[in-house]
């Protein structure tokens, strides 16, 4: 079994007539976060986190902001994305840890809605996923959310029932539906951003 570990970073400023969308929660707040998408700064990090620790690249090179379909997309497409890839890759989430950075609103009150949230896009339990809050003290940033993220990620044990699927299928198309029995088969990705040479390293904001 092998593991990787992944870290993100994302920031966005404060703006008024947009809503507060934080970790896939709409929160009660006279400003929202600025982004081409919906700008949930803490979802855009543990999505680049999430890229990294598989080495497949990160949120702009699979969504750039370039492109007006991602215009206030839902942040959970993004994430969902980044289950896709680290599945594909052979790999799980083991737990992830997070640090939001901002001065208003109160995490604290709801961070147990956020966590719950988080858990449930992640497809993960509440005890799996860390979310915590700090104030941005002598930093003057006092008008800006930033989020951290840091996952572990474990390689997938193949059964030996799944090696004998894989082993008596006799066409590719068989296999690509062994696969897609693995990773869940939930999404179609054909709509989704991708896979432009290289890296963008432009984020949402």
């Amino acid at each position: 079994m092998s593991m990787r570990i992944g870290y993100g970073f994302d920031s966005h400023a404060f703006k008024a007539g947009v809503p507060l969308v934080i970790g896939g929660l709409k929160m009660e707040h006279h400003e929202g976060l600025a982004g081409h998408s919906d700008g949930d700064v803490l979802l855009h990090a543990i999505t680049d986190a999430l890229l990294g620790a598989v080495s497949a690249g990160d949120i702009g090179s699979f969504f750039p902001p370039s492109d007006p379909r991602w215009k206030n997309a839902d942040s959970a497409i993004f994430l969902e994305t980044a289950l896709e890839e680290i599945a594909m890759a052979g790999y799980r989430i083991v737990n992830i840890d997070t640090v939001l950075v901002l001065a208003a609103p109160k995490i604290g009150p709801i961070s147990g809605d956020l966590r719950q949230r988080v858990a449930e896009l992640l497809h993960l339990k509440p005890s799996e996923v860390g979310i915590k809050a700090k104030t941005p003290e002598g930093l003057n940033q006092d008008h800006v959310a930033v989020a951290h993220a840091t996952v572990l990620l474990e390689s997938i044990v193949v059964s030996d029932g799944l090696e004998r699927m894989t082993a008596e299928a006799e066409s590719d198309a068989e296999i690509n539906g062994v696969v897609e029995s693995l990773i869940g088969g939930r999404h179609d990705m054909t709509a989704l951003g991708r896979k432009v040479p290289g890296f963008d390293a432009d984020d949402l904001t």
